[in-house]
């Protein structure tokens, strides 16, 4: 892929590995996954074990902070794939400070006898399980190939196998939910008691079944009055659970955060295994090809991350403010000027100040972050922040 060096090569990485298969694709997702098959698992597993030992030969045994195990469904690995998985990593990474491992796990695939128990075993401490609702004809309508009661079932297996957190995965502002009904999922999730609760709202993809039904009206999103009260709802009732929102869409029991996504928000270098996986080191962005044929010709060529994106110091500030400010901390100003040699509230002074005084921000701490309201409008408010930024560097400011 390219020369490498000490001085290149991050002292730590994020590590994260997808597992693209599923038994078949959800109504709403848009995410890369194929149909599950005991051949091509078969065929993934000695692909992502051949990556492995690339990157590997590219950089010697990166050391690994956090490891996440994400899809498509990794629930749908055997208890001896989850082992071979481990093996590897073990093999071509240094695990010795790993700060937590996460595995995401659907509710009917993650009770196959075994499963659990390996993952425990290997060093899963953080199952994240795709509940989405407790509402039967909810799950239908997303094409999820669950009910309330495999979900009931899968958190409380969870819990048996003395898995030492639990996440759960919920959404708002789906076709025909009322606030009652999004009242209703939070109350049975509270009960749960997990440490971790990710609330997603729906984001109607191009392509996908469930857009095309909303764009023929076959079925109706909630208003826009009502998606803000479910999020408000939400947020509030979180709260008095004792749950913080330390992102726009997370929420955690005290020291309970996902360290991994924190990782990503913070700009920490971490590195994708598997087809349609994402990478960021040393100022560079790649993918890996989406299918098993051309993830394999990749492998077989040795040409992962050929087609590396260069992430100059422009996009790497816009990012660095687009992360900061999806999260409760906001966007560190000593840190932004650190790295961008000027001041941040100085090329944005008259739009922060119409934020603050609109309740949508604040500043504290040294820190500039946006409050609940904005977080409701956090895509109009960055749009136009980092448009701001770019009117400042465009007249030689930076």
């Amino acid at each position: 892929m390219r020369e490498t060096c000490a001085s290149c090569t991050p002292e730590s990485v994020l590590v994260y590995v997808h597992v693209p298969f599923c038994v078949r694709k959800c109504r709403y997702c848009a995410f890369v996954s194929q149909t599950y098959s005991v051949e091509a698992v078969q065929t993934y597993m000695a692909l992502l074990e051949q990556e492995m030992a690339w990157w590997a030969g590219q950089y010697g045994r990166l050391r690994a902070t956090t490891v996440y195990i994400g899809g498509g469904t990794p629930s749908l690995l055997t208890p001896a794939q989850v082992a071979r998985l481990f093996d590897a990593l073990e093999r071509f990474f240094d695990l010795g400070q790993v700060r937590e491992i996460t595995l995401e796990a659907n509710p009917e695939s993650v009770m196959a006898p075994g499963f659990l128990d390996t993952a425990r075993e290997r060093g899963v401490s953080r199952i994240s399980l795709g509940v989405q609702s407790f509402h039967d004809h909810a799950l239908r309508m997303l094409g999820r190939p669950h009910d309330r009661q495999k979900a009931l079932q899968a958190a409380h297996a969870v819990r048996t196998a003395g898995i030492a957190a639990l996440s759960l995965d919920l959404m708002w502002g789906l076709p025909g939910q009322s606030l009652e009904m999004w009242h209703d999922d939070l109350q049975q999730a509270i009960f749960l008691e997990p440490e971790h609760l990710s609330c997603y709202c729906l984001s109607l993809e191009q392509g996908t079944e469930l857009a095309g039904c909303v764009l023929d009206n076959t079925l109706t999103l909630p208003t826009e009055e009502c998606a803000v009260q479910m999020f408000e709802h939400g947020c509030l009732a979180l709260d008095q659970a004792g749950y913080e929102q330390y992102e726009i869409a997370n929420f955690a029991q005290p020291g309970h955060i996902c360290q991994h996504n924190w990782g990503y928000w913070t700009g920490r270098s971490y590195l994708g295994l598997g087809p349609a996986a994402v990478s960021t080191m040393h100022g560079k962005r790649w993918t890996n090809a989406f299918s098993l044929d051309a993830y394999a010709h990749a492998l077989a060529a040795g040409i992962l991350g050929k087609d590396a994106e260069e992430l100059d110091a422009h996009t790497q500030l816009h990012e660095m403010v687009m992360l900061s400010l999806r999260t409760s901390a906001g966007l560190d100003l000593s840190h932004f000027q650190a790295r961008a040699g000027w001041d941040f509230l100085h090329c944005t002074s008259s739009i922060v100040e119409q934020l603050c005084t609109s309740g949508l921000a604040r500043i504290c701490s040294n820190h500039f972050s946006l409050t609940r309201e904005g977080m409701l409008v956090s895509n109009t408010i960055l749009a136009t922040v980092l448009e701001c930024m770019d009117h400042y560097a465009s007249a030689g400011n930076m």
